[in-house]
């Protein structure tokens, strides 16, 4: 409940949408701050939705992240890989379209990743993630079946309780210190592997990030300074991300 009401005050676009809400309730009273109220809430809406925002606040999530193989002399060695659940979708029946419980597009790009890196460096494949809603499958279930159909890669270990990217690495952790595996790739997106490796940090286990890509940022252009939905929403991961770590830090 806690972490429920952090993130409605935190972040976009509710706790802009609050602002804006509050500036409304005191205006008759208050109407420097109600302005003040409005105008940093709507500013706010405005600048996270803008390109050249949300990529730059993408890019300072993933600082320092690059992909190093075995080759590059890493200590200790990674002895597996883990991939992070992410997202899920449900489908209804129409037609030919498959029905029932999916991966979502990151859980997707996660499994290819995962699975390119398998190809390379030949280790064996752990895929993490419980139930994202009451009665459907785990997505770490959904992951390590994509794999074997789509990918033809067998994971050897599917973590099925997982709720979110600390219990990632705390069931991870202790699933491989049973076959005595101490450090491993974790494969997400470049925006959540700060997050993720904070955690696989306090949960024990040495993690080499596995980026399933790195975000640049491009040349100023007028394209840069139009609101799009897809910006705001890599604003919304960017922000979720920096406040996660900042939680996942301050944990003993």
């Amino acid at each position: 409940m806690l972490h429920f009401l952090a993130d409605f005050v935190l972040l976009p676009p509710a706790g802009l949408l609050l602002l804006c809400a509050l500036g409304l309730v005191v205006a008759r009273r208050r109407r420097t701050l109600a302005a003040w109220l409005l105008c940093s809430g709507l500013l706010g809406l405005l600048l996270l939705s803008l390109p050249i925002v949300s990529k730059y606040l993408l890019v300072s999530l993933e600082a320092g992240i690059r992909l190093q193989l075995p080759a590059a002399g890493l200590t200790p060695p990674p002895a597996a890989i883990v991939i992070l659940g992410g997202d899920g979708a449900l489908a209804r029946a129409d037609g030919a379209i498959v029905t029932g419980a999916q991966m979502g597009p990151l859980s997707l790009e996660r499994v290819r990743a995962g699975a390119a890196l398998h190809m390379r460096a030949g280790l064996p494949v752990l895929v993490t993630g419980g139930s994202l809603a009451e009665g459907a499958p785990p997505i770490a279930a959904l992951m390590a079946q994509s794999l074997d159909a789509d990918f033809h890669v067998t994971p050897r270990w599917v973590e099925p309780q997982a709720s979110d990217t600390w219990e990632n690495a705390r069931l991870s952790a202790a699933m491989l210190a049973r076959e005595g595996i101490n450090a491993v790739y974790v494969v997400t997106q470049p925006w959540h592997m700060r997050r993720a490796l904070i955690a696989f940090a306090h949960a024990g286990i040495a993690a080499w990030p596995a980026p399933t890509s790195l975000d640049m940022v491009q040349p100023l252009s007028l394209r840069q300074f139009h609101p799009t939905a897809v910006a705001f929403l890599n604003s919304y991961y960017a922000l979720h991300e920096w406040l996660g770590c900042a939680d996942y830090a301050l944990r003993r």
